[in-house]
């Protein structure tokens, strides 16, 4: 049907009304959406860019392997042990308080870690992980991995941490790790950024510190996506650093434990030397402590037990320990004067218990006197007056010289803490460190090594060994790095008349072995194992005529520390020196009861590798030696059956 005019304006109006509402709502969608995007990009600008930047991408070091320490034959002494610990870091956890009190809430952290941690994270940059504890177990891990959307900014890590699988046997040597302090920050003009992160360990003491840098290594970088909730999203990539070298020492792991156990409580020191390379295959103080106790940050109390003990553990007595070398210097004044050609060995000097000397009495340490004593006989017994004949003949100068000459009042090289020179005096060193002239009676003393001379059980070994090679023998610590073998110490040949070397080490050689010796006691029995040596008994002081009256005549008698130290120095075998020793017992009193005996028998440890048999051995000590051996047998075991259970 035909639509009429009238319906047909009807309709219109219809859609054109309907246009309107349709256009009407699209444009009031349109400007709500246009309001939404202004309050979104113009009002909410600033929040939207905090959340994008809060999901964001952080690079963070990766602390490199140390380098591992291992003895002479491939014994590790200082390895690296997995250790879980658990980090924070300050910008991502927002509130550090109460993200602490959530963590102590499944961890295991004492108050003071607490407050350590706390410090930590104010000090240092906000995006610093923080390690808050340390060496947690296994179960203390999952706690906090299953906890973690309420721990922000908490990570669980797995890291390295030193560990001592010999405990204190190498504690003077080797040394220990701890964290880096504020103190050894101040040290360095421009620290490693890996000294920067918390609880990071460096050597404190010892080849740690000596050869901190070639153990540490160089650092990795890892970049990392975290969200606005501190959480590690992923890892983008990581350049990995460089572990440090590892060390190989001369030092021969069974060994160093025979002459830490032999040495036992007692406050001594021991060195030996290979004669041939220069080689410290064992340098022991005792007592000894654990450096593992320092890795982690060692107790108050432990702490104050080693300082307070008076035998002083934590010093390492080989080379810091400085001692009048008594008459183990004997040598030193006889070859100055047979080099000089002042003296020939079969002259003689009569000793009648003293000498006087600028109207002063020196006594010999026998008072009733040795007689007639020619060069052989003076060294096998002993006598003080023969050397103090000599030193007035030869002075102080070539004295000093000749000590110098055979390792004494010099400071080695080696990589352990606080090497010191000792002294070889001379009148200009008085001079300028007393402001006082040289008198004869500082002569008369240092011939026999005492007043001004000291010198390092280190320094002893080294005066041995050049003594019984005839060559600057240099000591060496450090036999490879990175499997890279170090130069020896076999030194170049000192240039002495070989008359005069033979006739000091015959001599020496009958100060062991002659019935009337001082160390005849402490001989060694098998015939191609013979020792040349000399006792030594260093003065701490003088009983005084007060003292005498009340009784006190004797050594013994006097409180340990005012005791006389007691020293022992030898090489063997005698025809052909493989080995030298020395031993200082600090206030141990004579050289020939006290150190003597324990230079023996690491001599006789030295030379077998191992365990010798008894028949070595006088018959008076043979069952003490057995007890000491199956001691050592019983504690090796224990430890090997301890790295199988680490392992």
């Amino acid at each position: 049907m035909r639509r009429t005019p009238k319906d047909t304006q009807d309709s219109m109006r219809r859609l054109t009304r309907r246009a309107l509402v349709v256009g009407g709502l699209q444009t009031g969608f349109v400007g709500l959406l246009g309001l939404r995007m202004r309050y979104l990009q113009v009002e909410q600008a600033d929040e939207f860019r905090l959340l994008a930047e809060e999901n964001r991408i952080n690079i963070r070091l990766i602390p490199p392997a140390r380098g591992q320490i291992y003895d002479r034959n491939g014994a590790v002494i200082a390895e690296n042990v997995p250790s879980y610990r658990i980090t924070m870091v300050r910008e991502d956890a927002g509130d550090v308080d109460l993200v602490l009190r959530r963590l102590s809430a499944l961890v295991d952290i004492t108050p003071e870690e607490i407050e350590r941690a706390r410090e930590d994270l104010k000090k240092l940059r906000g995006d610093t992980p923080v390690a808050i504890a340390d060496r947690v177990s296994w179960e203390e891990i999952s706690k906090v991995a299953v906890n973690g959307p309420a721990l922000p900014g908490v990570t669980p890590e797995v890291g390295l941490s030193r560990h001592y699988p010999s405990g204190g046997d190498f504690a003077h040597v080797v040394g220990r790790v701890g964290p880096v302090s504020d103190f050894d920050l101040s040290r360095i003009e421009d620290p490693d950024p890996l000294l920067r992160i918390p609880r990071f360990q460096i050597g404190k003491v010892g080849v740690e510190a000596e050869a901190e840098e070639i153990l540490r290594g160089k650092a990795g970088i890892k970049r990392v996506e975290v969200n606005a909730a501190g959480r590690i999203m992923r890892e983008l990539d990581r350049r990995e650093g460089r572990a440090g070298a590892n060390l190989q020492l001369t030092v021969d792991n069974d060994l160093q434990q025979f002459v830490q156990a032999r040495l036992g409580n007692q406050s001594a020191a021991a060195v030996v030397i290979d004669c041939e390379t220069g080689d410290l295959l064992a340098v022991a103080s005792s007592p000894s402590y654990d450096p593992n106790l320092f890795v982690r940050g060692i107790s108050v109390s432990d702490y104050s037990a080693l300082t307070e003990n008076k035998y002083r553990p934590l010093v390492p007595k080989t080379v810091q320990g400085l001692y009048p070398p008594g008459s183990t210097f004997k040598m030193v004044t006889a070859l100055a004067a047979l080099e000089a050609g002042i003296v020939t060995p079969e002259e003689t000097v009569y000793c009648p218990g003293h000498l006087e000397v600028s109207g002063r009495r020196f006594h010999c340490w026998k008072r009733a006197g040795h007689g007639s004593m020619d060069l052989e006989s003076s060294l096998r017994e002993s006598c003080d007056v023969y050397y103090y004949d000599l030193a007035l003949k030869v002075g102080i100068e070539k004295i000093s010289e000749m000590a110098r000459r055979l390792g004494l009042g010099v400071a080695f090289d080696v990589p352990m803490s606080s090497v010191k020179a000792g002294v070889a005096p001379t009148r200009e060193w008085k001079m300028e460190r007393f402001g006082q002239d040289w008198v004869i009676g500082d002569t008369v003393n240092a011939s026999i090594g005492q007043g001004y001379v000291l010198s390092s059980p280190l320094q002893l070994a080294v005066m041995s060994a050049r003594i019984a090679t005839g060559r600057s023998v240099t000591p060496r610590l450090i036999k490879s790095i990175d499997g890279v073998e170090q130069p020896t110490g076999h030194g170049e040949d000192l240039g002495f008349d070989p008359g005069n070397l033979h006739q000091v080490r015959r001599a020496m050689y009958a100060v062991s072995n002659n019935r009337r010796g001082t160390a005849y006691a402490s001989r060694i029995l098998t015939e191609e194992f013979r020792m040349a040596g000399k006792t030594g008994t260093s003065q701490v002081r003088n009983i005084t005529a007060e003292e005498r009256r009340r009784g006190i005549t004797r050594n013994e008698d006097l409180p340990w520390e005012r005791r006389d130290h007691a020293l022992f120095v030898n090489f063997a075998p005698f025809d052909a020196p493989k080995y030298a020793v020395s031993v200082v017992v600090e206030h141990g009193g004579g050289g020939s009861t006290a150190a003597a005996p324990i230079a023996r028998d690491i001599t006789l440890q030295a030379l077998y590798g191992g365990n010798p048999p008894l028949e070595a051995y006088p018959s008076a000590d043979r069952s003490r030696i057995k007890a000491l051996q199956d001691r050592l047998r019983r504690e090796r075991e224990a430890r090997e059956r301890e790295a199988q259970g680490r392992a």
